[in-house]
């Protein structure tokens, strides 16, 4: 099921944006395995495979790529593979024996897809880093915070997922495409820093006209403009208002009670905090719901600001089935949604291990070979 059905991907176990892409191959229908470490990994604050959610939907083999017999075995099920992902630091698979070179000999149709920060060349490719270092570097986190205030991480969605993950699975499937014209595969250098500058690309081109401003929280949608805002209401919660255009500004203003002969013009930025501060007047008079009485479902631009669990009971996002339950626990469901090829309900996520002999036979693998490979220590 799904618009990705019989593509095979094989991953290298990792974290974050690695998982993430796996996860959203696997969720559109690709048949995906993964090779965990046969030693216990450091997975940080992730303790139980149960809740690790971005490894649902695949299977999982557990080997040691410190013995020949386990890297001959992963290259094997790579020769077999239409995409590879792996997120080591560059050179980690080339002393595998399973780089680029190896990978492509043994199935030159291959799609190599890599992860990194910093990319597999320049000055920084061999450091450490995380998704608020790669965003740091790209102008995003410098943008994103209030006026007076420091930057404000925005999760690790822009680095990690954002300009990783969604620019690697982008990548990977259309080099796929490609090679199912060429008959040839090639490498996918998808790296956050390259991913999260692609992400700001309107936000380059509005500060080349001279209406961005590199001073945070002066801009239409860094919190400067007063009606592209968060704002609190009388019980303490938050909405969100986005009345950009005039016509929604103007429903803003009708539904919040206010006379634009009263208020500063909209675009008058030097009378922004005079407006913002009227319109604080105004939202905290109500309570959240109240206000999504007056407001949701019209033009003003407006959504309650939710917490996580408010979220996945909304009734938008009921209707829709935004969050399936999965094992026992809640989470987003595959995304985007396809008229003919819909994608099943994703597998809950493997303990590393878990399918190491019935995943191995589907891939070729002889009981006699498994056994061979048990024997050797390549596999568990």
């Amino acid at each position: 099921m799904g618009p990705l059905r019989g593509v095979k991907v094989v991953e290298m176990a990792g974290i974050g944006p690695g998982p993430f892409c796996c996860m959203l191959l696997s969720d559109m229908g690709a048949e995906v395995i993964r090779i965990d470490r046969m030693e216990a990994a450091d997975l940080g604050i992730m303790r139980d495979p149960k809740f690790d959610l971005l490894g649902r939907g695949r299977r999982s083999v557990a080997m040691n790529l410190k013995r020949p017999e386990a890297v001959a075995a992963a290259k094997r099920l790579i020769a077999g593979a239409d995409i590879l992902i792996e997120g080591f630091r560059p050179g980690v698979m080339e002393r595998f024996g399973l780089g680029p070179d190896e990978c492509l000999t043994a199935n030159p149709r291959l799609v190599f897809g890599r992860m990194t920060g910093w990319g597999q060349d320049g000055p920084l490719a061999h450091a450490a880093g995380h998704d608020i270092n790669y965003i740091a570097l790209t102008g995003a986190l410098a943008a994103i915070g209030r006026q007076g205030e420091a930057p404000v991480p925005p999760l690790n969605l822009v680095g990690d997922f954002g300009g990783g993950a969604l620019y690697l699975a982008f990548g990977v499937v259309c080099a796929l495409l490609e090679a199912r014209q060429s008959g040839r595969g090639q490498v996918v250098d998808a790296a956050m820093v390259d991913g999260a500058a692609s992400l700001m690309t309107a936000i380059y081109g509005l500060r080349a006209m001279g209406v961005w401003s590199d001073r945070r929280g002066e801009n239409i949608l860094d919190t400067g403009a007063p009606w592209y805002d968060v704002y609190e209401t009388r019980d303490g919660a938050f909405v969100a208002i986005g009345s950009i255009e005039g016509r929604f500004y103007g429903e803003l203003l009708k539904r919040l009670g206010l006379d634009a002969d009263s208020l500063p013009a909209q675009h008058d930025r030097k009378r922004w905090p005079e407006l913002r501060q009227r319109f604080r007047e105004a939202f905290i008079t109500r309570t959240r719901e109240e206000w999504c009485a007056a407001m949701e479902g019209s033009d003003v631009c407006f959504a309650p600001v939710l917490d996580m669990g408010e979220a996945m009971e909304h009734p938008h996002n009921v209707a829709r089935g935004t969050f399936v339950e999965i094992d026992g626990i809640r989470q987003p469901g595959p995304a985007p949604r396809f008229s003919r090829t819909r994608p099943g309900r994703p597998s809950p996520p493997p303990a590393p291990g878990a399918h190491t002999a019935a995943a191995l036979g589907d891939w070729g693998f002889s009981e006699t070979e498994i056994a061979a490979l048990r024997a050797a220590g390549a596999i568990k």
